[in-house]
């Protein structure tokens, strides 16, 4: 008796494979047979030209013409595509056209500014600033670089120009509403290509010089803190946020260092030099008065930190192939993450284009905005490691988010994106706060500013046994040392290390550093301080802290003199230590939550239309935020739909429908909206996305039957006062309505109500087959302050693609009253999406 067949499933047959089920055997079948009949269509005509006695000619004519079709036809088609693509993503390419132009960082980015007038300055001034670095160079450099080496005694400056050409400021960014309200933080954008001739002797028969340089970087400048007196700032703080880049002409003897091989090695020791002084986290202070210190300047504590959620990825490119590349296989990624100095790298997934890492890094913020974490994919080889893309995400908004999880499309590479999960913690002094986990994560931060040392001994041997019986040892005796030590000082926590720099040739000296750890349990880890001497590795004196010990001070701050363990009688490290806790703070979801208020009255329509009553319910009368269980009260600049509609009716010059019909179920199919006969084309029309024939069908049965939230919007809304511009920034959106499995092409479109015509209407690019979409566009509206805090912001979250050419594209909808925000500060907020008509519950 034969088994039933269960689930559906085809019954296998006999065919060697008991996985081989008919389905399979009648698709290989139809596969050869569709073989078969392509290989008659293309031999026939050889047997044909064969069997009537034809030259072989005609048949290669054939190829060259239909060879020649083809790629005509393949032209074309790219041209179609390309002009397609150039329509639809018409601000990406002219962006990425500039960017290869290496134009001003003002034509990039909006809120960069021209800095012409600063060049002006500059290129007045220059020729004083020759002189001021022809006296320093003579009278402080010379004498400074003699004294370094006996070798080095006749070094003379023969011949020092600073060149007619100015450094160039290409763009300036100001940070104020960012910020604290007692700093100012500019960016500038700085290109010096100098001409500069600067010769020197070395010995009678060794001359070098350097004749032309260029460099290039991002320059900060901190202008805090501001005071109530003259000079109204207390003190000035310049460094790079990263590493500038460099190129240098050499002359004269140092002229080989121009070689392939080294001139990338003495143009990155020059940098390294930069670095040490003015790269983050070292900086240059200026104090402008008394009462500011210029360590607290030079070595402020770090914004906070940033834990970033390594996860996995997807769709990476196969660098892997085989077969001299006619077969593709897969590839070996690995991530590497930067900000700054630090880095690190993640495990290698092998032969996957869909790795999963689940791995956790820290880094130290010490400016947000503006440091960068810079992430890298690579596919590992044997030789040299194959690129899968790039991204990188400004510090500053994970600061303003306090948490993103997202998929970020990787640049410089066909296709791949990257998931990750970013935290922002910030720094606390309350010990409640402090949560240790066994996960491995920190749960706190140690500074230690390290200052000097005073009384080190020589060398270990000063503090031997020997040295107990007053009796120095035979090799001291010997050798008679007298020169002071070249020491260095070492901190550990467990398994993290960290070194100062080398002070040669003192007992009393002075470091001048900072640096940071991470602490995972303060009540059982020891800060171990240990000062060695540099050519023998030797200690000179110890020095052991518990953190515990912080926890009970004063703002959990030690600044003092520590007397070193294992060292001279009174040898002493003066330092600075400082803890704080990391905490996580969730930004909360603005929510549109609007207080019961009267139906303001209807307007008598133009034609009257009957309608149903129906019963009206607020669009936001329920709480919307998911996270949030108690209502929270509605935003003074937010309003319902329903009021804004029945407001901005009358501007609404192209419909026949009054506002009671406007504001009835979008379900409703009966009644019909009327259109004047605007043209399409004409900029004075009503665009057709606001009101389109559309807008009389329903709404998907998906959207009808939801239950829960459409998801959430950031805007960042701010007033530019010099250009009069209303800035708005869609940021993106999180936890949309999906309209398939793979999610929603999303898009925003906006208007600055009454304004609804098709020259005032604004839309972002379509992102596909997200909940999530990350847009980061930023729009314009010309209007006066005035007339801006009068307006109101109409926001649409669309999907492109709907199943149904009647079925509405909106998913989500926001007005945003402006008439109570502070334009001028500006506001990044989260908004709910509602839709208007339907009842959104929890």
């Amino acid at each position: 008796m034969s088994a039933a067949v269960s689930g559906g499933q085809e019954p296998s047959i006999s065919t060697g494979d008991p996985g081989l089920s008919v389905k399979d055997v009648n698709q290989l079948i139809m596969e050869f047979l569709m073989f078969m009949m392509r290989a008659i269509v293309l031999c026939y005509p050889v047997y044909l030209t064969g069997s009537l006695g034809l030259s072989i000619s005609w048949i290669l004519l054939s190829m060259l013409v239909w060879t020649m079709w083809k790629n005509n036809r393949r032209g074309k088609d790219q041209r179609i595509d390309t002009a397609i693509d150039f329509l639809e993503n018409e601000k990406d390419v002219i962006s990425t056209e500039l960017r290869a132009m290496n134009m001003p960082a003002w034509i990039h980015f909006t809120d960069v500014e021209k800095a012409a007038w600063i060049n002006k300055i500059l290129q007045q001034a220059w020729p004083f600033f020759g002189m001021y670095m022809e006296k320093l160079l003579i009278e402080n450099i010379q004498p400074s670089v003699r004294s370094s080496s006996p070798h080095l005694k006749t070094f003379t400056f023969t011949k020092v120009h600073m060149g007619q050409k100015a450094p160039t400021i290409t763009g300036i960014r100001v940070y104020t509403h960012e910020l604290e309200t007692r700093e100012v933080i500019l960016d500038l954008n700085i290109i010096y290509e100098a001409d500069v001739d600067i010769d020197a002797d070395v010995k009678p028969a060794i001359k070098v010089g350097v004749k032309g340089l260029q460099l290039q970087g991002m320059l900060r400048v901190i202008l805090e803190p501001l005071i109530g007196q003259a000079p109204l700032v207390g003190g000035v703080t310049m460094f790079f946020i990263r590493r500038p880049a460099l190129q240098v002409n050499w002359t004269g003897m140092t002229n080989v260092l121009d070689g392939p091989g080294l001139s990338h090695l003495s143009e990155s020791a020059i940098v390294d030099v930069i670095a040490s002084l003015m790269v983050l986290p070292n900086r240059m202070c200026f104090p402008l008065i008394d009462q500011v210190k210029v360590d607290q300047m030079k070595f402020p504590l770090p914004r906070g930190i940033v834990r970033v959620h390594v996860l996995e990825a997807r769709d990476l490119v196969a660098k892997d192939t085989f077969m001299m590349g006619l077969v593709k296989g897969k590839s070996d990624p690995y991530t590497v993450l930067r900000v700054g100095n630090k880095q690190f790298k993640t495990k290698t997934i092998k032969e996957t284009l869909n790795p999963r890492w689940n791995e956790v890094y820290e880094f130290v913020i010490h400016e947000a905005p503006g440091q960068e974490l810079e992430l890298e994919l690579y596919d590992e080889d044997t030789d040299a490691d194959d690129f899968l893309g790039r991204y990188s995400l400004d510090c500053g908004d994970v600061r303003k988010d306090r948490e993103i999880d997202e998929w970020f499309t990787l640049e410089d590479i066909e296709t791949g994106q990257i998931h990750m999960k970013l935290q922002w913690f910030s720094l606390h002094t309350n010990p409640a706060l402090l949560q240790e986990t066994s996960d491995g994560l920190a749960c706190a931060m140690l500074a230690v500013y390290l200052d000097s040392a005073s009384n080190l001994p020589k060398d270990h041997r000063e503090f031997t046994h020997n040295e107990k019986h007053g009796k120095p040892s035979k090799e001291a005796r010997l050798t008679r040392r007298t020169n002071d030590p070249n020491s260095y000082v070492e901190f550990s926590i467990d398994q993290q290390s960290q070194k100062s720099k080398v002070v040669f040739a003192s007992k009393d000296p002075t470091y001048d550093e900072c640096f940071t750890f991470f602490v995972h349990s303060v009540n059982n880890q020891v800060l171990n301080v240990e000062v060695k001497e540099h050519e023998k590795k030797s200690s000179l004196g110890k020095l052991t802290l518990p953190l515990v010990r912080l926890l009970n001070v004063s703002d959990m701050t030690m600044d003092q003199r520590f007397l070193l363990e294992r060292s001279g009688a009174n040898s002493q490290i003066k330092m600075k230590a400082v803890l704080r806790i990391l905490t996580l703070e969730k930004q909360e979801a603005k929510v549109v939550t609007p207080p019961d208020r009267p139906e303001p009255p209807t307007p008598v329509p133009a034609q009257p239309v009957q309608s149903v009553p129906k019963e009206k319910v607020p669009v936001s009368s329920v709480p919307l935020s998911r996270t949030q269980t108690v209502p929270a009260p509605m935003p003074s600049s937010v309003s319902s739909y329903n009021e804004l509609q029945a407001e901005y009716t009358p501007y609404r010059r192209s419909t026949f429908v009054g506002t009671e019909q406007l504001r009835s179920s979008p379900s409703t199919p009966s009644h019909m909206r009327r259109f004047d006969s605007h043209s399409l084309l004409s900029e004075n029309s009503i665009d057709s996305s606001r009101f389109d024939l559309t807008d009389n069908a329903s709404y998907p049965e998906a959207i009808l039957n939801h239950q829960g939230s459409f998801g959430r919007i950031q805007l960042t809304l701010r007033y530019a006062t010099l250009r009069k511009r209303l800035i708005v920034i869609v940021s993106g959106c999180k936890d949309l309505f999906s309209c398939s499995e793979s999610g929603s092409d999303t898009y925003v479109r906006m208007y600055l109500l009454p304004d609804q015509t098709w020259k005032h209407r604004k839309r972002t690019s379509v992102k596909k087959k997200t909940v999530n979409p990350v847009f980061n566009e930023t729009f314009e509206f010309a209007v006066s302050m005035e007339e801006a805090r009068t307006r109101k912001l109409d926001v649409a979250v669309k999907n492109n693609k709907m199943l149904y050419k009647r079925e509405r594209k909106e998913i989500g909808m926001v007005w945003i009253d402006m008439s109570q925000m502070d334009l001028i500060k500006g506001s990044t907020e989260w908004y709910e999406l509602t839709l208007p008509g339907l009842k959104k519950t929890n």
